[in-house]
């Protein structure tokens, strides 16, 4: 089949599972997920495996995520932990004037920093290290996404959130979490719950052990 044709069935499912921004699915649209991904199921709502014991995460989820981040301004820093295959990131350039994101795997980073290069990205920056840390000198920012599993909330990812600012992160046990959506007021932060979901574990200094 071919991927543009693979692609659109895929949005056809994020439609029929609840996906409603319209501007999500042209994000989908313009990042090729078998690029990604070298698998015959790049295109089907599954996670798979990327190496070093990571995944790049089901289509629905990355879709969820991205549309409870509520992307609706064009000049927007995020900050994403837990660069992956890059794929997530790639749909967030499509909305953001910076892109910063941070994984803890030297390879993983690497290849994924050539392979939105070689797409053209120019709005992302990139970071080896510890993601339960944040990233201080840039912050605050106006959007935090966190693409594994948090035994808590890190005071350290609250504490870069502007105020205004949204930031989506599954937090529980190492089996399942609460996808958690937390909007930064004056006073603090307000969050609500929005699903059930399975991550890999957040590993650092305001996570799980390795």
């Amino acid at each position: 089949m071919q991927p543009h044709i693979a692609s659109e069935r895929l949005i056809t499912t994020l439609r029929n599972k609840g996906i409603t921004d319209e501007r999500v699915f042209e994000a989908f649209r313009k990042v090729p997920r078998h690029l990604f991904v070298n698998s015959p199921m790049a295109y089907e709502d599954t996670a798979l495996p990327i190496g070093q014991g990571q995944t790049i995460s089901q289509p629905y989820i990355v879709a969820l995520m991205t549309e409870l981040l509520n992307l609706n301004e064009k000049d927007l820093k995020i900050l994403e932990i837990g660069t992956g295959s890059g794929f997530q990131t790639a749909i967030l350039a499509q909305f953001s004037r910076r892109v910063y994101t941070i994984e803890r795997h030297r390879e993983l980073g690497e290849q994924s920093r050539l392979r939105l290069r070689g797409m053209g990205y120019e709005n992302v920056i990139f970071k080896v290290g510890d993601g339960t840390c944040g990233w201080p000198q840039w912050s605050p920012f106006d959007r935090i996404i966190v693409t594994a599993g948090a035994p808590v909330t890190p005071d350290t990812l609250a504490e870069q959130l502007a105020v205004g600012g949204t930031m989506v992160i599954p937090a529980g046990d190492r089996t399942v979490q609460d996808l958690t959506v937390y909007k930064k007021t004056e006073t603090g932060l307000e969050s609500r719950t929005a699903c059930k979901v399975v991550f890999v574990p957040l590993i650092g200094q305001h996570g799980w052990n390795d």
